[in-house]
Protein backbone atom coordinates (compact mmCIF):
# COMPACT_ATOMS: atom_id res chain seq x y z
CA UNK A 1 0.00 0.00 0.00
CA UNK A 2 1.88 3.18 -1.25
CA UNK A 3 0.47 7.05 -0.51
CA UNK A 4 2.18 10.13 -1.14
CA UNK A 5 0.84 13.53 0.24
CA UNK A 6 -0.17 14.72 -3.26
CA UNK A 7 -1.84 11.76 -4.09
CA UNK A 8 -5.17 11.97 -6.30
CA UNK A 9 -8.30 11.89 -4.24
CA UNK A 10 -10.94 9.59 -5.32
CA UNK A 11 -14.46 10.26 -4.47
CA UNK A 12 -17.10 8.15 -2.82
CA UNK A 13 -19.31 6.03 -4.65
CA UNK A 14 -22.53 8.10 -2.60
CA UNK A 15 -21.64 11.75 -2.88
CA UNK A 16 -24.87 12.83 -1.46
CA UNK A 17 -23.62 10.92 2.17
CA UNK A 18 -20.08 10.42 2.08
CA UNK A 19 -17.91 8.04 3.89
CA UNK A 20 -14.67 9.30 5.52
CA UNK A 21 -11.49 8.72 2.80
CA UNK A 22 -8.25 10.01 2.76
CA UNK A 23 -7.27 13.18 0.82
CA UNK A 24 -4.39 15.03 0.74
CA UNK A 25 -3.08 17.60 3.32
CA UNK A 26 -2.44 21.05 2.07
CA UNK A 27 -0.52 21.81 4.39
CA UNK A 28 2.11 18.70 3.75
CA UNK A 29 1.38 18.95 -0.27
CA UNK A 30 3.24 22.33 0.19
CA UNK A 31 5.81 20.62 2.43
CA UNK A 32 6.42 17.97 -0.23
CA UNK A 33 7.06 20.55 -2.94
CA UNK A 34 9.50 22.45 -0.64
CA UNK A 35 11.49 19.36 -0.17
CA UNK A 36 11.69 18.07 -3.95
CA UNK A 37 13.13 21.76 -4.77
CA UNK A 38 15.43 22.05 -1.73
CA UNK A 39 18.67 20.06 -1.89
CA UNK A 40 19.34 17.34 0.75
CA UNK A 41 21.28 19.59 2.82
CA UNK A 42 18.17 21.20 3.87
CA UNK A 43 15.28 18.68 4.51
CA UNK A 44 16.50 18.85 8.58
CA UNK A 45 16.05 22.28 8.58
CA UNK A 46 12.00 22.41 6.55
CA UNK A 47 11.20 19.61 8.19
CA UNK A 48 12.59 20.99 11.83
CA UNK A 49 10.58 23.82 10.97
CA UNK A 50 7.50 21.67 10.18
CA UNK A 51 7.10 20.31 13.59
CA UNK A 52 7.84 23.49 15.58
CA UNK A 53 4.80 24.50 14.10
CA UNK A 54 2.76 21.40 15.15
CA UNK A 55 4.00 21.53 18.77
CA UNK A 56 2.63 24.69 18.93
CA UNK A 57 -0.14 24.40 17.58
CA UNK A 58 -1.25 20.83 18.33
CA UNK A 59 -2.51 17.65 16.22
CA UNK A 60 -3.63 16.49 14.52
CA UNK A 61 -3.61 19.23 11.84
CA UNK A 62 -7.17 20.92 10.63
CA UNK A 63 -7.29 22.79 7.60
CA UNK A 64 -9.76 23.71 5.36
CA UNK A 65 -10.34 22.50 1.67
CA UNK A 66 -11.07 25.09 -0.92
CA UNK A 67 -13.32 22.91 -3.04
CA UNK A 68 -15.77 21.65 0.11
CA UNK A 69 -16.39 24.19 2.71
CA UNK A 70 -18.60 21.60 4.77
CA UNK A 71 -15.54 19.62 5.25
CA UNK A 72 -12.17 19.40 6.80
CA UNK A 73 -8.85 17.77 6.07
CA UNK A 74 -7.80 16.03 8.75
CA UNK A 75 -4.06 15.18 9.68
CA UNK A 76 -3.00 12.55 11.99
CA UNK A 77 0.70 12.35 12.77
CA UNK A 78 3.72 10.90 14.09
CA UNK A 79 7.31 11.80 14.69
CA UNK A 80 9.27 8.59 13.59
CA UNK A 81 12.75 7.19 13.44
CA UNK A 82 14.96 4.45 11.96
CA UNK A 83 13.44 1.81 14.02
CA UNK A 84 9.81 2.97 12.90
CA UNK A 85 8.19 0.23 10.95
CA UNK A 86 5.04 1.00 10.82
CA UNK A 87 2.49 3.26 12.53
CA UNK A 88 -1.23 2.74 13.28
CA UNK A 89 -3.88 5.08 13.68
CA UNK A 90 -6.72 3.68 16.45
CA UNK A 91 -9.39 6.44 15.95
CA UNK A 92 -13.17 5.50 17.47
CA UNK A 93 -15.26 4.99 14.46
CA UNK A 94 -12.73 5.61 11.54
CA UNK A 95 -10.61 2.67 12.13
CA UNK A 96 -12.18 -0.27 11.08
CA UNK A 97 -11.07 -3.23 13.66
CA UNK A 98 -11.37 -5.91 10.75
CA UNK A 99 -9.17 -3.46 8.41
CA UNK A 100 -6.88 -1.95 10.55
CA UNK A 101 -4.28 -2.04 7.86
CA UNK A 102 -6.53 0.54 6.05
CA UNK A 103 -5.68 2.70 9.27
CA UNK A 104 -2.00 2.67 9.19
CA UNK A 105 -0.40 5.71 8.46
CA UNK A 106 2.53 6.74 5.20
CA UNK A 107 6.23 8.10 5.90
CA UNK A 108 6.29 10.95 4.25
CA UNK A 109 9.57 10.13 2.03
CA UNK A 110 13.40 11.30 3.42
CA UNK A 111 11.32 12.78 6.57
CA UNK A 112 10.82 11.19 9.94
CA UNK A 113 7.37 12.44 9.09
CA UNK A 114 4.66 9.59 9.13
CA UNK A 115 0.69 10.94 8.37
CA UNK A 116 -2.83 9.84 7.41
CA UNK A 117 -5.50 12.12 6.26
CA UNK A 118 -9.11 11.67 6.27
CA UNK A 119 -12.04 14.07 4.65
CA UNK A 120 -14.33 14.79 7.82
CA UNK A 121 -17.17 16.65 8.11
CA UNK A 122 -16.64 19.66 10.08
CA UNK A 123 -18.86 19.10 12.54
CA UNK A 124 -16.94 15.88 13.64
CA UNK A 125 -15.64 15.25 17.39
CA UNK A 126 -13.92 12.08 18.08
CA UNK A 127 -11.03 10.60 19.89
CA UNK A 128 -8.02 8.54 18.90
CA UNK A 129 -4.70 6.63 19.98
CA UNK A 130 -1.31 5.98 17.81
CA UNK A 131 1.37 3.25 18.39
CA UNK A 132 4.29 2.57 16.16
CA UNK A 133 6.01 -0.77 15.27
CA UNK A 134 9.54 -0.38 16.02
CA UNK A 135 10.01 -4.59 16.54
CA UNK A 136 13.12 -5.67 15.06
CA UNK A 137 12.91 -8.36 11.49
CA UNK A 138 10.55 -7.90 8.37
CA UNK A 139 7.18 -7.07 8.21
CA UNK A 140 4.97 -10.19 7.36
CA UNK A 141 4.11 -10.34 3.78
CA UNK A 142 1.29 -12.70 4.22
CA UNK A 143 -2.05 -11.03 5.01
CA UNK A 144 -3.00 -12.95 7.49
CA UNK A 145 0.43 -12.60 9.74
CA UNK A 146 -0.04 -8.68 9.41
CA UNK A 147 -3.07 -8.44 10.89
CA UNK A 148 -2.19 -10.60 13.62
CA UNK A 149 0.79 -8.22 14.61
CA UNK A 150 -1.46 -5.45 13.86
CA UNK A 151 -4.15 -6.47 16.52
CA UNK A 152 -1.38 -7.45 18.72
CA UNK A 153 0.52 -3.46 18.11
CA UNK A 154 -3.15 -1.91 18.94
CA UNK A 155 -3.10 -3.27 22.43
CA UNK A 156 -0.02 -0.71 23.17
CA UNK A 157 -1.69 2.27 21.83
CA UNK A 158 -1.66 5.56 23.73
CA UNK A 159 -2.53 9.07 23.38
CA UNK A 160 -0.80 11.46 20.73
CA UNK A 161 2.15 12.80 22.09
CA UNK A 162 1.75 16.10 20.52
CA UNK A 163 -2.12 16.57 21.16
CA UNK A 164 -3.28 18.89 23.96
CA UNK A 165 -6.30 17.85 24.78
CA UNK A 166 -6.80 14.75 26.64
CA UNK A 167 -9.54 12.14 26.97
CA UNK A 168 -9.34 10.00 30.29
CA UNK A 169 -9.68 6.43 30.46
CA UNK A 170 -11.10 3.80 32.81
CA UNK A 171 -9.15 2.79 35.60
CA UNK A 172 -5.39 3.25 34.82
CA UNK A 173 -5.82 3.24 31.24
CA UNK A 174 -3.92 6.01 29.88
CA UNK A 175 -6.78 7.16 27.30
CA UNK A 176 -7.02 8.64 24.68
CA UNK A 177 -6.85 12.01 22.87
CA UNK A 178 -9.74 14.22 21.47
CA UNK A 179 -9.93 16.77 18.41
CA UNK A 180 -13.28 18.65 17.40
CA UNK A 181 -14.03 19.55 14.33
CA UNK A 182 -15.03 23.79 14.53
CA UNK A 183 -18.48 22.98 13.88
CA UNK A 184 -18.75 20.06 16.61
CA UNK A 185 -21.90 20.61 18.67
CA UNK A 186 -21.16 23.13 21.95
CA UNK A 187 -20.35 21.12 25.22
CA UNK A 188 -21.17 24.24 27.27
CA UNK A 189 -21.31 22.77 30.74
CA UNK A 190 -18.15 20.25 30.00
CA UNK A 191 -15.82 22.80 32.34
CA UNK A 192 -16.01 23.59 35.72
CA UNK A 193 -17.34 27.07 36.55
CA UNK A 194 -16.24 28.35 40.08
CA UNK A 195 -19.52 30.54 40.37
CA UNK A 196 -21.46 27.52 40.58
CA UNK A 197 -22.38 26.10 43.80
CA UNK A 198 -20.92 22.09 44.21
CA UNK A 199 -22.84 19.17 44.69
CA UNK A 200 -21.22 16.15 46.86
CA UNK A 201 -20.19 12.95 45.52
CA UNK A 202 -19.92 10.10 47.97
CA UNK A 203 -19.30 6.09 47.42
CA UNK A 204 -21.52 3.80 48.97
CA UNK A 205 -21.54 0.00 49.53
CA UNK A 206 -24.99 -1.03 48.17
CA UNK A 207 -26.67 -4.16 48.08
CA UNK A 208 -26.85 -6.53 45.03
CA UNK A 209 -28.62 -9.89 46.08
CA UNK A 210 -30.44 -10.15 42.48
CA UNK A 211 -26.74 -10.16 40.82
CA UNK A 212 -25.07 -12.11 43.86
CA UNK A 213 -22.93 -9.58 45.72
CA UNK A 214 -22.57 -6.07 47.02
CA UNK A 215 -21.47 -3.25 44.93
CA UNK A 216 -19.77 0.10 45.08
CA UNK A 217 -22.47 2.64 44.02
CA UNK A 218 -21.01 6.69 43.05
CA UNK A 219 -24.11 9.23 44.41
CA UNK A 220 -24.36 12.60 43.59
CA UNK A 221 -26.20 14.64 45.73
CA UNK A 222 -27.06 18.02 44.10
CA UNK A 223 -25.59 21.47 46.14
CA UNK A 224 -27.32 22.11 49.28
CA UNK A 225 -30.60 23.99 49.38
CA UNK A 226 -31.74 23.77 45.79
CA UNK A 227 -34.52 21.30 46.43
CA UNK A 228 -37.74 21.84 47.88
CA UNK A 229 -38.97 18.65 47.36
CA UNK A 230 -38.19 15.07 46.60
CA UNK A 231 -35.11 14.66 44.24
CA UNK A 232 -35.26 13.58 40.53
CA UNK A 233 -33.29 10.19 39.87
CA UNK A 234 -30.46 9.23 36.98
CA UNK A 235 -29.20 5.65 37.37
CA UNK A 236 -25.76 6.23 35.31
CA UNK A 237 -23.40 2.95 34.83
CA UNK A 238 -19.44 3.23 35.12
CA UNK A 239 -19.71 5.57 38.48
CA UNK A 240 -15.90 5.68 38.33
CA UNK A 241 -15.57 6.31 35.02
CA UNK A 242 -18.02 9.11 35.02
CA UNK A 243 -17.46 10.86 38.59
CA UNK A 244 -13.45 9.42 38.54
CA UNK A 245 -11.74 10.61 34.89
CA UNK A 246 -14.83 12.02 33.15
CA UNK A 247 -15.74 14.49 36.33
CA UNK A 248 -19.21 15.06 35.57
CA UNK A 249 -19.77 16.59 38.71
CA UNK A 250 -19.00 20.15 37.51
CA UNK A 251 -21.46 19.12 34.26
CA UNK A 252 -24.15 18.28 37.14
CA UNK A 253 -23.68 21.83 38.59
CA UNK A 254 -23.76 23.58 35.74
CA UNK A 255 -26.81 22.14 34.52
CA UNK A 256 -28.65 22.83 38.15
CA UNK A 257 -26.90 26.55 38.30
CA UNK A 258 -28.66 27.83 34.92
CA UNK A 259 -32.02 25.36 36.23
CA UNK A 260 -32.04 23.56 32.78
CA UNK A 261 -32.51 20.42 35.08
CA UNK A 262 -34.40 19.78 38.48
CA UNK A 263 -32.48 19.02 41.70
CA UNK A 264 -31.52 14.91 41.19
CA UNK A 265 -29.90 12.36 43.01
CA UNK A 266 -27.82 10.52 40.60
CA UNK A 267 -27.20 6.55 41.26
CA UNK A 268 -23.94 5.21 39.48
CA UNK A 269 -22.97 1.46 40.29
CA UNK A 270 -19.35 0.92 39.34
CA UNK A 271 -17.99 -0.94 36.66
CA UNK A 272 -16.98 -4.20 38.51
CA UNK A 273 -20.36 -4.13 40.01
CA UNK A 274 -24.15 -4.40 38.42
CA UNK A 275 -22.92 -2.45 35.66
CA UNK A 276 -20.98 -4.95 33.65
CA UNK A 277 -24.12 -7.73 33.74
CA UNK A 278 -24.69 -6.34 30.41
CA UNK A 279 -21.21 -7.24 29.85
CA UNK A 280 -20.91 -10.72 30.32
CA UNK A 281 -24.92 -11.79 29.63
CA UNK A 282 -27.37 -11.84 26.53
CA UNK A 283 -29.96 -10.33 28.78
CA UNK A 284 -30.68 -7.38 31.06
CA UNK A 285 -33.51 -9.16 32.91
CA UNK A 286 -31.41 -9.59 36.24
CA UNK A 287 -29.52 -6.04 35.72
CA UNK A 288 -33.21 -4.48 35.20
CA UNK A 289 -34.51 -6.06 38.41
CA UNK A 290 -31.46 -5.11 40.81
CA UNK A 291 -32.13 -1.43 39.60
CA UNK A 292 -35.84 -1.54 40.40
CA UNK A 293 -35.74 -3.96 43.29
CA UNK A 294 -32.75 -3.24 45.00
CA UNK A 295 -30.88 -0.05 44.06
CA UNK A 296 -33.79 2.68 44.37
CA UNK A 297 -35.18 0.97 47.35
CA UNK A 298 -31.50 1.34 49.18
CA UNK A 299 -31.63 4.99 48.41
CA UNK A 300 -35.23 6.05 48.90
CA UNK A 301 -34.21 4.72 52.66
CA UNK A 302 -31.12 7.23 52.99
CA UNK A 303 -32.72 10.54 50.85
CA UNK A 304 -35.86 11.96 49.65
CA UNK A 305 -36.04 10.69 45.66
CA UNK A 306 -39.17 10.77 43.87
CA UNK A 307 -41.99 7.92 43.71
CA UNK A 308 -42.91 8.80 40.09
CA UNK A 309 -41.43 6.82 37.56
CA UNK A 310 -41.39 9.76 34.88
CA UNK A 311 -38.59 11.46 36.78
CA UNK A 312 -36.59 8.34 37.22
CA UNK A 313 -33.97 8.12 34.25
CA UNK A 314 -31.58 5.12 33.46
CA UNK A 315 -29.11 6.05 31.16
CA UNK A 316 -25.99 3.86 29.57
CA UNK A 317 -23.58 3.68 26.49
CA UNK A 318 -23.32 1.41 24.11
CA UNK A 319 -24.58 -2.37 25.70
CA UNK A 320 -25.53 0.28 28.61
CA UNK A 321 -27.52 1.97 26.59
CA UNK A 322 -29.46 -1.17 25.26
CA UNK A 323 -29.41 -2.46 28.86
CA UNK A 324 -31.36 1.36 29.89
CA UNK A 325 -34.14 0.82 26.61
CA UNK A 326 -34.22 -2.88 28.43
CA UNK A 327 -34.90 -1.54 32.02
CA UNK A 328 -37.13 1.21 31.14
CA UNK A 329 -39.51 -1.10 28.86
CA UNK A 330 -39.16 -4.16 31.45
CA UNK A 331 -39.55 -1.96 34.75
CA UNK A 332 -41.85 0.79 33.71
CA UNK A 333 -43.74 1.13 37.34
CA UNK A 334 -40.03 2.12 38.38
CA UNK A 335 -38.30 3.75 35.32
CA UNK A 336 -40.69 6.25 33.06
CA UNK A 337 -37.79 7.71 31.17
CA UNK A 338 -34.44 5.82 29.48
CA UNK A 339 -31.59 7.42 28.07
CA UNK A 340 -30.01 5.61 25.76
CA UNK A 341 -26.65 6.81 23.64
CA UNK A 342 -25.28 4.39 20.70
CA UNK A 343 -26.91 1.80 21.77
CA UNK A 344 -25.70 -1.41 20.64
CA UNK A 345 -28.03 -4.33 18.96
CA UNK A 346 -26.56 -6.93 20.88
CA UNK A 347 -23.63 -7.84 23.28
CA UNK A 348 -20.20 -8.50 20.63
CA UNK A 349 -16.42 -9.35 21.20
CA UNK A 350 -14.29 -6.92 22.42
CA UNK A 351 -12.80 -4.67 20.10
CA UNK A 352 -9.05 -2.99 20.12
CA UNK A 353 -9.34 0.01 22.39
CA UNK A 354 -10.10 2.76 20.43
CA UNK A 355 -11.48 1.13 17.52
CA UNK A 356 -15.49 0.75 16.52
CA UNK A 357 -17.27 -0.34 19.53
CA UNK A 358 -19.66 -2.96 19.20
CA UNK A 359 -22.82 -3.10 17.18
CA UNK A 360 -21.23 0.18 15.04
CA UNK A 361 -20.59 -0.94 11.57
CA UNK A 362 -17.25 0.02 9.66
CA UNK A 363 -16.55 3.61 8.29
CA UNK A 364 -17.83 2.43 4.34
CA UNK A 365 -20.88 0.76 5.56
CA UNK A 366 -24.40 2.57 4.52
CA UNK A 367 -26.96 1.06 6.19
CA UNK A 368 -30.53 1.80 4.97
CA UNK A 369 -32.57 4.33 7.44
CA UNK A 370 -35.68 2.49 6.39
CA UNK A 371 -34.66 -0.90 8.13
CA UNK A 372 -33.82 -2.06 11.13
CA UNK A 373 -31.35 -4.62 12.13
CA UNK A 374 -33.54 -7.97 13.47
CA UNK A 375 -36.20 -6.52 12.01
CA UNK A 376 -38.25 -8.48 9.72
CA UNK A 377 -36.77 -7.61 6.20
CA UNK A 378 -32.97 -7.65 7.51
CA UNK A 379 -30.58 -9.44 6.41
CA UNK A 380 -29.20 -12.89 8.06
CA UNK A 381 -26.93 -12.54 10.88
CA UNK A 382 -26.81 -8.63 11.61
CA UNK A 383 -27.60 -7.63 15.06
CA UNK A 384 -31.07 -7.70 16.25
CA UNK A 385 -32.87 -5.93 18.80
CA UNK A 386 -34.92 -7.98 22.03
CA UNK A 387 -38.60 -8.37 20.61
CA UNK A 388 -39.98 -7.07 23.53
CA UNK A 389 -38.51 -3.56 22.71
CA UNK A 390 -41.32 -3.35 20.34
CA UNK A 391 -44.46 -5.17 21.96
CA UNK A 392 -47.15 -2.60 22.77
CA UNK A 393 -46.69 -0.70 25.93
CA UNK A 394 -49.11 -0.65 29.31
CA UNK A 395 -50.42 2.39 30.23
CA UNK A 396 -48.75 5.51 28.60
CA UNK A 397 -45.40 4.15 27.50
CA UNK A 398 -42.25 5.45 28.55
CA UNK A 399 -40.03 8.05 27.57
CA UNK A 400 -36.58 7.37 25.73
CA UNK A 401 -34.13 9.50 24.39
CA UNK A 402 -32.07 8.71 21.85
CA UNK A 403 -28.66 10.12 21.33
CA UNK A 404 -27.19 8.09 18.50
CA UNK A 405 -23.75 8.56 16.72
CA UNK A 406 -23.42 9.81 12.71
CA UNK A 407 -19.40 8.40 11.65
CA UNK A 408 -20.21 10.62 8.72
CA UNK A 409 -21.61 8.43 6.09
CA UNK A 410 -22.00 5.62 8.46
CA UNK A 411 -25.33 5.96 10.54
CA UNK A 412 -26.41 3.51 13.67
CA UNK A 413 -30.24 2.76 12.85
CA UNK A 414 -31.44 5.56 15.26
CA UNK A 415 -33.77 7.27 12.94
CA UNK A 416 -35.14 3.55 12.41
CA UNK A 417 -35.10 2.77 16.27
CA UNK A 418 -36.67 5.64 16.80
CA UNK A 419 -39.52 5.33 14.35
CA UNK A 420 -40.36 1.76 15.90
CA UNK A 421 -40.24 2.37 19.61
CA UNK A 422 -42.81 5.92 18.41
CA UNK A 423 -45.31 3.30 16.95
CA UNK A 424 -45.18 0.87 19.75
CA UNK A 425 -46.59 3.98 21.61
CA UNK A 426 -43.47 5.69 24.11
CA UNK A 427 -42.26 9.04 23.41
CA UNK A 428 -39.33 9.03 21.80
CA UNK A 429 -36.60 11.63 20.98
CA UNK A 430 -33.20 11.43 19.16
CA UNK A 431 -30.41 12.98 18.83
CA UNK A 432 -27.72 12.43 15.98
CA UNK A 433 -24.29 13.69 16.66
CA UNK A 434 -21.26 13.41 14.04
CA UNK A 435 -18.36 11.44 15.59
CA UNK A 436 -17.71 8.17 16.97
CA UNK A 437 -19.50 6.89 19.75
CA UNK A 438 -17.66 7.50 22.68
CA UNK A 439 -16.94 9.58 25.77
CA UNK A 440 -15.83 12.13 23.68
CA UNK A 441 -19.70 12.75 22.34
CA UNK A 442 -21.01 11.23 24.99
CA UNK A 443 -20.11 13.52 27.88
CA UNK A 444 -22.09 16.28 26.04
CA UNK A 445 -24.61 14.25 24.82
CA UNK A 446 -25.75 12.79 28.32
CA UNK A 447 -26.43 16.96 29.86
CA UNK A 448 -28.57 17.73 26.23
CA UNK A 449 -30.44 14.10 26.94
CA UNK A 450 -31.26 14.81 30.80
CA UNK A 451 -32.30 18.61 29.29
CA UNK A 452 -34.31 16.63 27.21
CA UNK A 453 -36.22 14.48 29.61
CA UNK A 454 -35.87 16.29 32.81
CA UNK A 455 -36.22 19.88 31.94
CA UNK A 456 -39.31 22.26 31.98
Amino acid sequence: MSRTASAAVTAPADAAEPVPYTVASPRLTRLTRRLEQAGTSQHSALTAEFWTRVEREGTPLIEPLDDDPGHRAVTFLWRGHRATRQVLLLANGLTDPDDLAGSLLTPLPGTEIWYLTRRLRADHRGSYRLVADISPGPLPGAEEPLRARLRGLAAHAAPDPHNRMPLPGRGRSAGSSLFELPLSPPQPWREPRPDAPRGTVEQHRSPGAALGDQHVTWVYRPPAGTAAGPLDVLVLPDGELWFGALGLAPTLDALLAERRIPPLLVLAPDTSGPAAWWHMHDTHEGYADFLADELLPWAATRWPVTADPRRTVVAGQSLGGTAAVHTCLRRPERFGSALAQSPAPRPAAVRPPGTRPPGARPPAARPRRDRLPGTPGAAHGEPSWPPQWFAPPHGDGVRIHLDVARQDGTRVPGPALHDLLDRCGHTVTWQEFNGGPDYACWRGGLADGLISLLGS
